[in-house]
């Protein structure tokens, strides 16, 4: 193993639950192991899901491959899979089971990742390592920690003041019946053996069609591995959030919200919430109420998956603004995993546009002709100005248009 720097039966101070934590991921590692990245391989051969994947995080800054990026919490293939994707850049992977990266360290040598270092050892001592970071990615990890709080800080400590963070942590209201089969399996002293979720499993398939969980079994999460069950319904550690108590968190540790990373979601002006009574309501609320209310009305969302900066970056935290003229600079960039589909479309509309994230049905957005026009004009290297050149009128109808796809979730901008 590389940069083994943890010894396994070290519990680091004021760490409260590592020991736990550890031991749980060494039984049952998790996501479940890969053998091959060949799928991701050519998925990445695609460099505009780089350059999406950057604007998405720095509107405003220009493209560069050659950064720092730490994968904090890494489990047994995420951090294989970002050295895949970011050739030029330089990964650093942590993580406290080393059964997960036993499992990392294999397709980093399967696949020559050179540009990947592994390292065993928990996010509360993540300075031990002398380094700072440009991105930080720490997506399903610190809602399992005994304090999520001095995880989040000791992250913020390693990020580059102008870096980002991505983060995702599970969303309080949409695991209500996850919560409740929790609690069931605890009255009952389920464990995380083989037999016991495998009898899991069966019980699972008997669940009322009206229970909360229901509609997680069937569209939501994957059952099928005995590893997926017990980091769902036997995990010793788990902390769940609303979209306020994002916020307050945020604010607490000295970062600040940048988007969701699909904002779609959060949005008044986006799905069948443009389409009640409320909108207009909706829209005259501060920005954090909106996505609060919407997260309550959707009742559904599993997790919140955010970019956040340091409050003491000095560029603004959201600079994407439709206000005076500096939107017909932005070069717009379509999403690699969105989709614009022609066949079987609402009558009237020239297509339909889908994004392959989005886990609400209410949000695929048509459009007209003249708005396929314009998407089929985004080619990623004109501003829109330049794809919008001829009279006011249709400057206010791109300019709209362009925000709706903002919106949406079909592009990103280069403002830079």
């Amino acid at each position: 193993m590389k940069e083994l720097n943890m010894p396994a039966n070290r519990i680091e101070s004021g760490n409260i639950g590592a020991a736990e934590l550890r031991d749980f991921y060494e039984k049952m590692p998790y996501p479940t192991p890969l053998t091959s990245l060949d799928e991701h391989r050519q998925l990445y051969g695609n460099p505009d899901r780089s350059r999406a994947l950057f604007h998405l995080m720095w509107p405003t800054e220009r493209f560069r491959g050659d950064m720092e990026i730490l994968v904090a919490g890494c489990g047994t293939s995420q951090a294989a899979k970002y050295a895949l994707r970011e050739p030029n850049a330089r990964i650093t992977a942590i993580d406290v089971s080393e059964a997960s990266l036993i499992h990392t360290q294999a397709l980093q040598e399967k696949y020559q990742l050179d540009n990947l270092a592994l390292h065993q050892l928990s996010i509360f001592d993540i300075q031990k390592l002398g380094q700072t970071f440009d991105h930080v990615v720490c997506t399903g990890v610190l809602h399992h920690l005994a304090d999520p709080e001095l995880g989040l800080r000791s992250l913020r400590n390693v990020l580059k003041p102008a870096g980002a963070m991505q983060i995702m942590v599970y969303a309080k209201y949409g695991r209500t019946g996850i919560y409740m089969f929790q609690e069931y399996c605890r009255l009952l002293g389920v464990v995380p053996s083989n037999k016991e979720l495998i009898t899991l499993g069966e019980v699972l398939g008997e669940l009322p069609e009206d229970h909360p969980l229901a509609p997680l079994l069937n569209h939501g999460l994957d059952f099928r591995h005995p590893n997926a069950l017990a980091d769902v319904f036997l995990h010793p550690l788990d902390n769940a959030y609303t979209v306020p108590q994002v916020y307050d968190w945020l604010d607490t540790c000295g970062m600040t919200l940048c988007r969701w990373f699909e904002q779609a979601p959060y949005l008044p002006q986006c799905g069948v919430l443009a389409r009640t009574p409320h909108t207009a309501r909706l829209s005259e609320l501060p920005e954090r109420s909106q996505h609060a209310a919407a997260e309550l009305f959707r009742g559904s969302m599993t997790r919140h998956n955010f970019i956040a900066y340091r409050s003491d970056r000095t560029a603004e935290s959201q600079p994407i603004s439709f206000t005076g003229e500096q939107w017909l600079n932005y070069v717009p960039i379509r999403l690699p995993w969105t989709i614009c589909v022609r066949d079987n479309i609402p009558i009237g509309k020239a297509a339909v546009l889908l994004n392959r994230a989005h886990k609400h049905p209410d949000l695929v957005l048509p459009i007209n002709e003249a708005q396929y026009k314009l998407l089929s004009a985004i080619d990623g290297e004109k501003t829109l100005d330049e794809i919008v050149k001829n009279s006011a009128r249709d400057k206010i109808a791109a300019k709209e248009f362009s925000q709706q796809l903002w919106r949406y979730d079909q592009i990103v901008f280069d403002a830079s």
